[in-house]
């Protein structure tokens, strides 16, 4: 499969140069410049021109930063000021999701090294170039809107969500613990988390023909009040989250599959969906691929109209409603599509409880904080090299400092999967193999392993041995 415009490796000489100047404005409000980087408006057209092949590239003048600059001093308590974001407003009335306060919230109560630290934490296996392009495409390549879409997604992970510190963290087993001890609070939502979980409310199953990973939602299985707002949304995050580490390059979009056989009045709700869409559009822009809806009953329509008039139209523009098997064969081959969907895999959900002792690796903090640390030498490599390749105008150079970078995000995406288990906790699709220790995947795992029945098996499921993940 050919890597899809805008992405890394697939840009047109603007969309570059746009991107060089995303990550100049980003490693400003991080601290990352002095403060003698004023903004990106002030660069001449000339610049521009040569970096790009314009008519003027023949007499490039120097850059303004083409002297390295230096990381600011440890302590700075508030971010650099980036010219091109002053006149950012908080009441927007085209902001649809309040982005624009998030920024200016984050910007006031967060330092540029937390904001720095949250924002990399996001990238995990990722190509650092492909996270911010998700935010550039998604804001139709506006450095200034997506500068205040990433901030505000940043601010909604650590903040808000707690995606990585709690929901990714404490996971299947922590909530199997609260099931049976935690106090009524926790224990309620423990309940509902594992509910959804154990009946495939939502679950991912295979690929599509594009080789996207699936999601199917069986709205079916949903019944309003069964479980709390709080429970809903736990869930929606955390399966999302999870469903990123499936996507392999040069994918890097889902399958939304939602099931309607048997649906029912009683089975809408609209709040759950609504936060489902912001999720979508606010939070993990440019990662839908496609949405399928299948045997849609007529009750459907009027529903559709409304949440229709909710959905971003590239959003909306991605829906496709199947009726028939064959209609769902234009998307997904026959012989993928599970047992319930009339399809001929032989596939149907059965959900697999947590092992005991599958996250020892996170009780091991010594080890956990010596490849943070690794995880951190390869951050500032990543950062010199794209500042080498922003203040670079000669094109060749230029070519060998973005090989280079390249280069930098591979060593993070491998080291990435030897900090993996010592910060997320053990899902599902790890224990039955579709998502493997060393971040591969495997969307039909021909032979699902016996559950372990002890530690130290269920260690060795999880990968390898404590000392070994360190270099």
């Amino acid at each position: 499969m050919d890597q899809l415009p805008g992405r890394p490796g697939n840009l047109t000489p603007e969309q570059d140069e746009k991107l060089r100047k995303f990550w100049e404005m980003f490693m400003q409000v991080c601290g990352v410049l002095g403060d003698d980087a004023t903004g990106t408006e002030t660069e001449t057209n000339s610049e521009t021109a040569s970096r790009t092949g314009g008519k003027d590239s023949e007499k490039p003048k120097k850059s303004r930063m083409s002297l390295f600059k230096k990381k600011k001093e440890k302590g700075t308590t508030t971010p650099t000021r980036v010219a091109a974001m002053d006149n950012i407003k908080e009441n927007d009335p085209e902001d649809k999701w309040g982005e624009n306060k998030a920024y200016l919230e984050t910007l006031a109560t967060h330092s540029p090294e937390q904001i720095r630290a949250t924002i990399w934490s996001m990238v995990k296996h990722d190509h650092p170039d492909a996270l911010l392009l998700r935010f550039l495409r998604a804001r139709k390549w506006d450095l200034q809107r997506a500068l205040v879409m990433l901030m505000s997604t940043m601010n909604w992970r650590c903040s808000e969500a707690h995606v990585d510190d709690v929901i990714m963290a404490n996971g299947e087993e922590f909530a199997a613990i609260n099931e049976k001890s935690g106090d009524a609070k926790s224990k309620k939502l423990a309940e509902d988390f594992l509910a959804q979980l154990r009946m495939g409310k939502s679950h991912c199953y295979g690929s599509d023909k594009a080789g996207r990973p699936i999601c199917i939602v069986r709205a079916r299985l949903h019944r309003a009040g069964e479980q709390s707002e709080a429970g809903l949304e736990l869930f929606t995050v955390y399966l999302i989250e999870t469903t990123r580490f499936m996507l392999t390059h040069p994918v890097d979009t889902a399958c939304v599959l939602f099931d309607l056989t048997g649906f029912s009045l009683s089975n809408m709700d609209y709040t759950p969906v609504k936060f489902m869409i912001k999720c979508f559009e606010a939070n993990y822009p440019e990662s839908l691929g496609v949405v399928l809806v299948h045997k849609a009953p007529w009750v459907f329509q009027g529903i559709w109209k409304i949440l229709k008039g909710w959905l971003d139209p590239v959003v909306a523009s991605k829906v496709h409603f199947t009726n028939t098997l064959k209609d769902l064969e234009e998307f997904v081959a026959k012989e993928r599509i599970p047992t319930d969907l009339e399809g001929t895999s032989g596939y149907s959900y059965e959900y697999k409880e947590p092992v005991p002792g599958e996250n020892d690796k996170m009780k091991d903090v010594e080890t956990k904080d010596k490849l943070l640390q690794e995880r951190e030498v390869l951050y500032e490599e990543y950062e010199s090299k794209t500042l080498e390749w922003i203040n670079e105008l000669d094109a060749g150079k230029r070519a060998i400092l973005h090989s280079e970078r390249d280069a930098v995000a591979q060593n993070l995406r491998e080291q990435y999967w030897r900090l993996d288990p010592y910060l997320r906790s053990r899902s599902y699709y790890d224990r039955i193999g579709v998502i493997k220790p060393d971040g591969k995947v495997d969307y039909y795992p021909s032979k699902i392993a016996p559950t372990p029945t002890n530690g130290t098996a269920a260690a060795l499921a999880a990968g390898e041995t404590g000392s070994d993940d360190v270099d």
